[in-house]
């Protein structure tokens, strides 16, 4: 089972990837069941599937970051089993990550090169700061990617740091490139950035495997799919044989009429107020506007627009200059996170491994962590309290985990989401905010939590979301504030806008 297939274009290509086989078990799950894939040179193949369909674990395997039990993998015909991605990567294997792994204190060129800095001379244990400077800037224009290389890496918004981790796999000139989720941080512009340098990357011959939940990109830039789904392979099909019913019907194993739920809704009186808010440490400026009881309301904009520091200004978890919010007719200073939960607010941020997760530790410990008095019989913890709010969270979430004493760092990117909005909800607020709320989450697992933000509303919460995916705002929210620049743009009825006044709201200060 080697040598040349043709691929959707009706080109003859060599295989470079065989995968057959696989499987992979953790403790009480069997998340790879005898899974193969294979992958062309010259192609792209998207792989798909729901959260815990076990995308990211297969990749891992090849990539040497989990050990598979069983099955072979062949690069271009050798029988290869990388014990580590440093391995990987010296064979031509690369892999952009779902969450970023990076030295955030270090500049972006001490990023690229980690592990292999360059060397004044073969013979001197000492590092070249300017080959590895120059280095950096060749792969930087080649990409188009106008970033400082001196620029530490802290100090760039997410999409920036994104696109330095696609440039450093791509400095590795490997022949298989995995992209997990790599457009999950970025903007329409980024996005397209990135599809031509996959395209070239492409032309030049490598396979590229890509993983995403956004079917109208893998619909775009793929020329194969595999669905996979528990653990196991569903189907492979060309992309130009598919449709996003189809997509879905795959993987979730079932139909899937409408993406967004009917929105039954209804906004009330006023909620929140904020009043000229101001940021001391980004261009937020001069913000005002207002929420209501019942209300989904939605914040759009480019990347640095100010959607992200608008919301973290009000949860009190950045700075504020100057400003007022009321809720609900009461003044409130939310001079942090432990004064903003007080006072019914609540906030899921848009970095979960960053700042929403504790890896380390349990479900149970990460669900209830920020509900710890409603836990309590006097002045101890209850277990039982504990496990029956975790309990309540894993089924209303559908939290995919064997048990809750299962550490954060084994679920799937998108249940470690879902971890995180139970966690809030059990604090019971009565404004939500949400940042990039369904950020690297499958369309079934996505309705749910459309779903769920309609209870809220229903039952006269706010929730304020942040997202990057136009038709997500235009489908669960009621009116969509449009950020540019660090200043509210503009509002919109999000029943009677469309995506280009939007985007032209959000280049106005841009």
């Amino acid at each position: 089972m080697s040598g040349n297939t043709s691929n959707p274009n009706g080109e003859n290509s060599p295989v470079l990837l065989r995968m057959e086989g696989i499987c992979k078990s953790f403790p009480g799950v069997k998340a790879l069941d005898n899974v193969h894939l294979t992958v062309q040179a010259g192609t792209v193949h998207a792989l798909m599937g729901e959260n815990g369909a076990g995308k990211s674990t297969l990749m891992k395997c090849l990539f040497g970051v989990y050990s598979k039990d069983s099955g072979h993998i062949y690069m271009e015909d050798q029988e290869i089993n990388f014990r580590n991605s440093k391995e990987a990567l010296e064979h031509g294997v690369a892999m952009v990550h779902q969450e970023l792994n990076q030295a955030l204190k270090r500049n972006v060129m001490d990023n690229m090169w980690l592990g292999r800095f360059p060397k004044i001379a073969p013979w001197l244990p000492l590092t070249s700061e300017k080959k590895m400077y120059h280095a950096t800037k060749a792969v930087f224009d080649e990409l188009d990617i106008h970033v400082n290389p001196k620029t530490v890496m802290s100090k760039m918004p997410v999409s920036q740091r994104q696109m330095v981790e696609i440039a450093k796999a791509v400095s590795f000139n490997a022949k298989v490139i995995v992209f997990d989720e790599p457009t999950s941080s970025l903007t329409e512009q980024e996005v397209e950035h990135l599809f031509r340098i996959i395209r070239m990357l492409r032309d030049r011959g490598c396979g590229i495997i890509y993983i995403s939940h956004k079917m109208e990109e893998i619909l775009r830039i793929s020329d194969e799919v595999t669905i996979m789904r528990d653990g196991q392979w569903i189907a492979t099909k060309a992309a130009a044989d598919l449709t996003m019913d189809e997509i879905i019907r795959l993987m979730v194993g079932r139909e899937l009429t409408n993406r967004y739920p009917p929105k039954t809704n209804t906004v009330g009186d006023v909620l929140l107020q904020v009043d000229h808010l101001t940021a001391q440490y980004s261009a937020l400026s001069d913000v005002s506007f207002v929420a209501h009881k019942g209300e989904v309301l939605g914040i759009a904009g480019l990347d640095g627009s100010g959607r992200t520091e608008l919301l973290e200004n009000i949860f009190g978890t950045a700075t504020r200059k100057s400003g007022a919010i009321t809720l609900d007719g009461a003044a409130v200073r939310n001079r942090n996170a432990r004064e903003s939960v007080r006072n019914g607010f609540a906030m899921l941020t848009e970095e979960r491994r960053a700042n929403g997760i504790f890896s380390i530790l349990s479900i149970r410990d990460n669900t209830t962590i920020a509900s710890l008095k409603k836990n309590r019989i006097g002045p101890f913890l209850s277990n039982k309290k504990l496990r029956l709010n975790t309990k309540w969270s894993i089924d209303a979430m559908r939290i995919k985990t064997p048990s809750q004493d299962t550490k954060m760092r084994a679920l799937s990117g998108g249940n470690q989401q879902k971890v995180i909005l139970g966690r809030w909800l059990l604090t019971d607020p009565t404004v939500l905010l949400l940042d990039e709320p369904t950020r690297g989450i499958d369309v079934g697992a996505k309705y749910e939590i459309y779903q769920l933000i309609l209870n809220l509303a229903n039952e006269g919460k706010t929730i304020i979301m942040v997202s990057s995916e136009m038709p997500e705002l235009l489908g669960i929210c009621d009116r969509i504030l449009v950020m540019s620049g660090g200043k509210l743009a503009g509002e919109v009825d999000a029943r009677a806008t469309s995506q280009e006044e939007i985007m032209t709201l959000a280049a106005k200060f841009a």
